[in-house]
This record gives structure tokens, C-alpha cells and sequence, in this order.
């Protein structure tokens, strides 16, 4: 007996938890294929990262080109010549020609966001609980204000603390990795003449104990990239243990922050923790940014790598089924590589979207645990100096 929902007989209807870059990344593609697409973003308020750095893939340019945007009139980022790695006492280790753009979470947000327009994206909606009818092939979303929308198909793309994960696979939860990112951003006039010289238009790094330092140049403020209208990106990783990780992720106010210090919430006296840091570890031309930086914030390093991404006629993807570590440059481009499959996976198959999903999951989730794997030895390596495991034949 034949117990599959009949074949769609409408434009089928996607349900998107997440607002974000995954979220909007998801929407865009499905609604290119002809999807009715509805997203819904907890937070009351634009979203806004004001320019953290994000080294540009060839996946979230493609997202672009098929969502429409006119590439050819856009200029998405700024490009970096050479890569630098300097040691702590100021001497450069190794400098060789690399050209590469880096933009901005800011940039890429406003660009997917204004292309995705405001009809159909929903703020201030907070996702209490999913149902599914396996038999109608309906899922419905239920959220905190009482009401409730109903899909062909519903996307979890609501970052690493996703509640669509936490409903349908609660025991798979991110793991702290040990250390933190400190992270801040430099308007590029007011860059000192050391940070000028050492750091100016290249991809500058820095190790010591327990230290990682880099940073090169982002889109400013209103995606500004004229040259004086840009920004300056770092991001220092430092060995923090987990007791003094809840202090630090405790804001001005008092509130526990979890494990993402938004900027200008720091409280002060880590600011001066983070100058005697530098003090002590840096070279100048970082040490000088550091110095320079009016509102640090911080992000606490965590690895996910999901077993699953598909329930019937729910997934997840982006941050809610893997969290890549930085190092590996891949967290945006990897929701925008999640989206890109599955937008190819539904088209193929439009009239059976349980066994679209099916055919999409493993390759994601394999992915997923790929970069987990890259980015943990990575970091242990550049943190922790831990050689890369190896296998015994």
C-alpha cells in the first residue's frame, strides 16, 4: 500500500526559523524555484552585527547570482594582498602574496535581506513548538503569541542554540572548545601609524602561547568600502577556562550573555584585561589596534557537528546543525552551501519533498562534521599546540 502524500498540487509553502544568514539564504533560493516562503525571526529588531569580518566564498556569491542581485554593479567586500604573520617581538615570520575579499556579516545580511524584502519576513516571532501530519504531509509551526502557520516544508535556521534542534535531537548540543575569540572593529582612519604599516591592507596574523591574533579590512559603516570608510577587523582567540568564561560573558548590566558578548556590552574590566593581554603577548602593530578599539566583544568558541538534519518534513541547516570554528573561514559559506543543495535537491524532485530531503541530508551532515573536524585541529594546534591525531592503519 501506497502511504506517501499525494504530489503537490499548489505552490508549495516553506516555513523558515531564523532571520540570519542561513534563514535568508533558504528563502531566497526557495522562492527563486517557485517556493511561497515565509520567514520568521525572533528578535522584535533588525538584526545587526555592524561589520564582523567574513572572509568571501564562491557559495555565498552564488547564493547571490540566483537570488537575482546585480553582481556586476556590486562591489562586495575588500580585497587584502598579502598574508603577514608576524612574531610577538614585531619581526614579520613569513609574508607572501595571497589577494582574497573579506566583507561583512552586516554586507551580506542587508544585501539577502533587501533582495528577500519585508512582505513575507516576520519579526518578533518566537518558535514554541513544531507538529507534523506525516500522513498530509503538512508541518505546523506554533509560536509564543498564540498563533500558528502552516507548510509544505519547515527550515531550522536558527543558529547554534536552534530551538527546531533542541524539539527533534535535544542530546546534540554545542561543546565549549576552550577558548574564546575577542573580536573588535577599528574605523580605518583611526588606525595608529604602527597598525598602518604593519596591517594595512593585508591579512595579518600573530601567534603566542595560548594566543592567535588576525585581522585585515571589512566594508564600514552603511557597507562602505571607499578607502577611509572601511573597517578594521580582529579577532583574538585566547585559552579561557569555563568559570572564567561565565564572568566574562556577564554584560554591564549584570546579564549572563551566555557565550556571545554583543559590542558595547563588555563590562570594563575586561577591557582593561584585554589591554594588559595585549601588553604582554602582542607585537605592536596588533597591539596598537587592540589599544584602539572602543567597544570589544566576544564570542566563546563551541563545536557542533549534527547526526541529523531531517525529520519528515523538517531540517535544519547553518549554525543549527554545525558550527565550523572559525579558523576554517567556513560557517557562512557552509549555510550558504547547505541552501544551495537543498534548493537543487527540491527542485529536482518537486512533488516529493520527504524524499528530496532524504537524499540532501547526508552529504550535509557529512560536511558538517568535516569542518568540525578541520576546525578542531586547527584550533587545538594554534591554541593548544596539539599535532593532528593520527590514524593507526
Amino acid at each position: 500500500m501506497n502511504t506517501s502524500p499525494p504530489p503537490l498540487s499548489h505552490s508549495p509553502r516553506a516555513l523558515v526559523i531564523g532571520g540570519s544568514l542561513g534563514g535568508l539564504f533558504a528563502a531566497n533560493l526557495l522562492r527563486n524555484i517557485g517556493w511561497n516562503v515565509d520567514v520568521f525571526e525572533r528578535s522584535a529588531h533588525d538584526l545587526d552585527s555592524r561589520g564582523g569580518g567574513i572572509v568571501l566564498q564562491p557559495d555565498v556569491v552564488e547564493v547571490f547570482r540566483r537570488s537575482g542581485v546585480d553582481l556586476a554593479s556590486m562591489n562586495l567586500g575588500v580585497q587584502s594582498e598579502y598574508r603577514t604573520v608576524f612574531r610577538p617581538d614585531n619581526s614579520i615570520q613569513s609574508k607572501h602574496y595571497a589577494p582574497q575579499i573579506q566583507t561583512s556579516w552586516s554586507l551580506i545580511y542587508t544585501m539577502l535581506r533587501t533582495t528577500f524584502g519585508d512582505a513575507h519576513y516576520h519579526q518578533g516571532r518566537t518558535l514554541q513548538r513544531v507538529d507534523q501530519d506525516r500522513d498530509a504531509g503538512i508541518v505546523t509551526a506554533r509560536f509564543s503569541d498564540g498563533s500558528e502557520e502552516i507548510a509544505d516544508l519547515l527550515i531550522g535556521a536558527d543558529g547554534g542554540n536552534s530551538a527546531v534542534r533542541q524539539q527533534f535531537w535535544p542530546e546534540i548540543q554545542p561543546r565549549y572548545a576552550g577558548y574564546l575569540a575577542w573580536r573588535g572593529l577599528v574605523p580605518e582612519n583611526e588606525m595608529t601609524l604602527s597598525a598602518r604599516q604593519g596591517l594595512h591592507g593585508d591579512f595579518g596574523f600573530a601567534n603566542n602561547t595560548g594566543s592567535h591574533i588576525l585581522g585585515y579590512l571589512v566594508p564600514g559603516e552603511t557597507n562602505d568600502v571607499r578607502v577611509g570608510h572601511r573597517l578594521y577587523n580582529w579577532v583574538w582567540y585566547r585559552i579561557v577556562d569555563t568559570a572564567l568564561l561565565g564572568e566574562i560573558m556577564t554584560d554591564q548590566q549584570g546579564r549572563q550573555r551566555g557565550y556571545s558578548m554583543p559590542e558595547g556590552q563588555l563590562a570594563d574590566r575586561w577591557k582593561a584585561h584585554l589591554l594588559r593581554d595585549a601588553e604582554a603577548l602582542l607585537p605592536l602593530p596588533f597591539r596598537s589596534i587592540v589599544e584602539a578599539t572602543k567597544a570589544p566583544f566576544a564570542q566563546a568558541i563551541r563545536d557542533l557537528a549534527s547526526d541529523h538534519m531531517v525529520d519528515g518534513r523538517v531540517l535544519i541547516l547553518g549554525d543549527a546543525a554545525a558550527i565550523p570554528r572559525p579558523h576554517t573561514a567556513a560557517s557562512t559559506s557552509k549555510a550558504a552551501a547547505n541552501a544551495l543543495a537543498l534548493a537543487d535537491a527540491l527542485q529536482a524532485t518537486p512533488d516529493d519533498v520527504e524524499g528530496a530531503l532524504r537524499r540532501w541530508e547526508p552529504a550535509q551532515v557529512h560536511y558538517g562534521k568535516y569542518l568540525e573536524i578541520q576546525g578542531r585541529q586547527s584550533g587545538d594546534y594554534l591554541l593548544f599546540k596539539r599535532p593532528p591525531a593520527t590514524r593507526a592503519d
